[in-house]
């Protein structure tokens, strides 16, 4: 319809301007007188230089055509590219097909490709600023101290712009956010452990973090350094001032040990030891306990020892006295417990030794308490066997006293006291019942010791187990001497009854005489007995003779025991007596 259009607008014309010119150009030839050759070459030539017209004005409208073509296919082509690398499939409000001229065409392109590159700048902007924070911190945690932060340094990859990989280099940055924080919390918690060491064992800690790297200290002024680097630093430094504290505390733990026992064994008075309490105080805690403020400072560790081997000297010129007091101890604990005592001339050899300078104090002293340890040790075990052969001495004793009691012809007269006597002697009787039982279980428990111990049970030097078996022989020689003397009173008495009854003798008489003849036959020979018993039993304990002197403990224990043993024999006189008398 266009070139329809064209075609009648250009015979118009050349019927109009076009005609009108050639008639007038007939008329000048006819009147010039132009021949007809002449006429055909100048129509010919217009007509040639009318068709060059043409074919520019056709060529130009061509490059126009295919510069239009070539301007809407890279716009088409620079639109999809946007689309792609955006990540979008479509822009909304255009249409996927487009229709009209190119010029229309190229003209609704336009707005839609306006809108992408205004998106890919905006986009890229973003890209840039994620780009740019993780390279700044990817360069603070590799340790880099000058880094170039402007943002035209970033390289964004323009072929990929799309959400996606926006969202990957969003979480990779918040990533190297947390590993930043996480190691800025570290060098605060490293920086924090370096305060607290150097507080506690009296060193500068602001030097010390400034040698590791000058931008922790807090003065820089600028961001720290938070390099692995670094890190494995201030790891190593606070390792090392740990490691030194606990050299310090354990220092410390032996001077203060050293210091606890001069003070024990020289008997120290408190106001003497309190000036070092912030030493000894530390004997109970741990390395992780002590925080105080130069609580392990060498100047503390060089005061401590000084005192240490003040107190070490002091302790030679005491050595003698300290000796005598463990000496003293030991013989106390052993005389205690009747164990055997060391030996005087191995005492003696030591105190010339120690006169002589030729012993090492520290080594006897320690010697001295090993031998103090094992015979508390010793004593504990023989405890129960001991209280055990107490009962059984107290048991004896009123075996003995009942013994004499009973050969005693007036003890049921009316007297003064004798009441007390008769409740005694009931309850003699029933301690003296309970002396094999108490004798039997004395031999096991020492049995099961010895054999425990794989050594013999002296009490005063002499076999506990010899003294209970000759006592046992010597208690069964008197029940069988007992059990003649009763057979034979039996038969004096059976065969004196005849004979008073032959000659009718008032029962007044026989009884008064049953009573001189037959009550307690046998006295003597008793009382023989008993003393010989008792005489080998002093001689295989000493317990008597030593009471008073080696034991005051157990003298005391006896002198009380006699002293309750006759407040309780005043209860049961009258009933024992009764008893007694019925029995007669």
């Amino acid at each position: 319809m266009g070139s329809f259009q064209i075609g009648m607008r250009s015979s118009a014309l050349l019927e109009t301007s076009c005609g009108y010119l050639l008639q007038e150009l007939q008329m000048i030839w006819d009147e010039v007188g132009k021949d007809q050759f002449e006429r055909e070459k100048v129509l010919h030539d217009l007509e040639q230089e009318c068709l060059e017209v043409y074919r520019r004005k056709v060529d130009s409208a061509n490059i126009s055509r295919a510069r239009l073509h070539q301007e809407l296919a890279e716009s088409e082509a620079e639109f999809t590219h946007l689309l792609l690398s955006l990540g979008e499939r479509s822009l909304p409000g255009r249409p996927e097909k487009m229709s009209g001229t190119l010029k229309e065409q190229l003209d609704a392109i336009t707005p839609a490709l306006r809108e992408m590159r205004l998106r890919k700048e905006q986009r890229m902007n973003q890209f840039r600023s994620v780009q740019g924070q993780i390279q700044k911190i990817s360069a603070e945690i590799a340790g880099q101290s000058v880094y170039d932060d402007s943002i035209t340094n970033v390289i964004v990859n323009e072929n990929d712009l799309s959400l996606k990989k926006l969202d990957e280099y969003q979480i990779e940055l918040q990533r190297l956010c947390n590993e930043k924080n996480d190691r800025l919390q570290l060098v605060d918690t490293y920086i924090d452990t370096i305060h607290d060491l150097s507080s506690t064992l009296g060193m500068e800690s602001s030097m010390i973090i400034t040698k590791v790297h000058p931008t922790l200290n807090e003065l820089c002024g600028i961001s720290k350094n938070i390099s692995d680097s670094i890190l494995d630093k201030l790891n190593s430094t606070v390792e090392s001032l740990k490691e030194e504290k606990q050299t310090q505390l354990e220092k410390l733990h032996q001077l203060g040990k050293a210091l606890t026992n001069l003070w024990n064994l020289m008997g120290t008075p408190y106001k003497d030891r309190h000036s070092f309490s912030n030493v000894t105080d530390l004997l109970s805690l741990s390395s992780a306990e002590v925080s105080g403020h130069g609580s392990l400072t060498l100047n503390i560790i060089q005061q401590a020892e000084a005192e240490v081997k003040r107190l070490d000297q002091l302790k030679a010129s005491k050595m003698k006295e300290l000796f005598f007091k463990k000496q003293n101890e030991l013989d106390q604990i052993c005389s205690k417990s009747h164990m055997e005592i060391p030996s005087q001339p191995e005492m003696d050899n030591i105190i010339n030794l120690i006169n002589s300078g030729e012993i090492d104090h520290a080594d006897l002293l320690m010697s001295l308490d090993e031998k103090i340890s094992v015979a508390k040790e010793e004593a504990s075990s023989r405890k129960a066997i001991m209280e055990k052969v107490e009962r059984w001495m107290l048991a004896h004793d009123e075996e003995r006293w009942l013994e004499e009691y009973s050969m005693d012809e007036n003890r049921y007269s009316v007297r003064r006291g004798a009441h007390k006597n008769l409740r005694r002697a009931e309850r003699a009787r029933v301690i003296v019942n309970k002396i094999p039982v108490l004798v039997a279980l004395l031999v096991a428990k020492t049995k099961s010791w010895e054999e425990e111990r794989n050594k013999i049970f002296l009490y005063d030097g002499v076999p506990l187990l010899a003294m209970l078996e000759e006592y046992n022989m010597s208690r069964q020689e008197r029940e069988e001497e007992k059990q003649r003397q009763r057979v034979s009173s039996s038969n004096t008495l059976q065969a004196k009854i005849l004979i008073l009854s032959d000659k009718k003798v008032p029962g007044h008489a026989v009884a008064e005489q049953e009573n001189v003849a037959g009550s307690r036959p046998g006295t003597s020979s008793r009382r023989l007995l008993n003393r010989s018993f008792d005489r080998k039993l002093e001689q295989c304990s000493p317990f008597k003779q030593k009471a008073f002197t080696l034991s005051p403990t157990v003298g005391n224990q006896q002198h009380q025991f006699c002293k309750s043993r006759n407040i309780l024999h005043k209860g049961r006189k009258e009933d024992a007596w009764t008893k007694d008398v019925s029995s007669t």
